[in-house]
């Protein structure tokens, strides 16, 4: 299983842009293409509903050695077997989703992976000193993935960096057009979503994006 560490393309399956009948298709495209961590984003979908295609995909992402990551139902991360919980500023806190998880204990293994979405520069720094593992910080940009949620520009992107030690996935209305600008400001990872889904070659999106992050690592 890759390390949350050396991730740098997080890759979400949004159910808004994606149908539900065509998930194992894009997932596959998106594990091809070399995303380091996947999430499925099921908003307005009952549990039952999205525990069913968290079945579906983990045989998918396990094989690719990609953690899966299950958007505001921490309480299935045990009982799918995924790898963690991703959770918003309005949901639940970090040890709460960590308990939800059913992985509270210290010492754990394989330890849970608990998420923080997080919108300004002050959220962002409670969000690790609450224990999260990664944080998602945006929206950069205006994007209907968030729809009412005012962009936070790029400006406190390197000073996030600067003091926060966890991994940070910068999102919120990131494509290919805008990547270079986001790594110029301090980016060091970033989750892509619609340009991503909305590709027509996804996979070839996807591989683009990450050869464009990991040539910024280097």
């Amino acid at each position: 299983m890759k390390n949350l560490a050396d991730a740098l393309l997080y890759g979400i399956l949004d159910l808004g842009y994606t149908p539900a009948d065509d998930v194992e298709r894009v997932t596959e495209q998106m594990l091809a293409g070399g995303v380091d961590i996947l999430q499925l984003r099921a908003k307005d979908w009952d549990e039952s509903a999205v525990e069913s295609l968290c079945n579906r995909l983990l045989p998918l992402t396990e094989g690719a050695g990609v953690p899966f990551i299950i958007n505001d139902y921490p309480q299935l991360v045990p009982s799918v077997g995924a790898q963690g919980a991703h959770v918003g500023q309005d949901d639940f806190t970090v040890s709460d989703a960590r308990w939800r998880a059913g992985r509270a204990l210290a010492g754990e293994v394989p330890p849970v992976i608990i998420g923080k979405s997080t919108h300004s520069f002050e959220q962002a720094v409670a969000a690790a000193a609450d224990g999260a593992d990664y944080i998602g910080f945006g929206p950069l940009f205006a994007t209907p993935t968030k729809p009412g949620r005012p962009a936070i520009g790029l400006e406190n992107i390197a000073r996030i960096h600067e003091t926060v030690q966890i991994p940070i996935f910068c999102i919120g209305g990131i494509k290919w057009e805008n990547l270079d600008a986001i790594i110029e400001a301090g980016a060091r990872r970033v989750v892509i979503v619609s340009g991503l889904l909305q590709a027509p070659d996804i996979a070839a999106y996807a591989r683009r994006a990450k050869e464009r992050l990991l040539n910024n690592a280097i």
